[in-house]
């Protein structure tokens, strides 16, 4: 699993018929410490995340694991919002 923070989202009018009715977000990933690593990734969205959220998505094959994504063509799935984390006894983030 990996942390990363709802940036966007996006629309896909046209798409793949096992995609249909699925939510796709952007999600920019964050390190340990909170700050974005500059990576991003479209995900489907399984727990209804919102812009600004931090949120645990996981990607390759384990995104294939939710109910909502299973048997479908997803490369990256959203499978929990984070409401706080701590590194070493010290609050790194929490939702307000």
């Amino acid at each position: 699993m990996l942390l990363g923070r709802v940036t966007g989202t996006l629309v896909a009018s046209r798409k793949e018929a096992r995609l249909e009715g699925l939510k796709f977000l952007l999600v920019r990933q964050l390190d340990i410490d909170g700050e974005e690593t500059g990576g991003y990734v479209v995900a489907n969205d399984a727990v209804g995340a919102g812009v600004g959220e931090v949120v645990l998505y996981a990607t390759g094959s384990s995104a294939r694991q939710t109910e909502e994504t299973r048997d479908r063509p997803c490369d990256a799935v959203i499978m929990a919002i984070v409401d706080q984390w701590e590194v070493g006894g010290d609050t790194v983030y929490r939702k307000d």
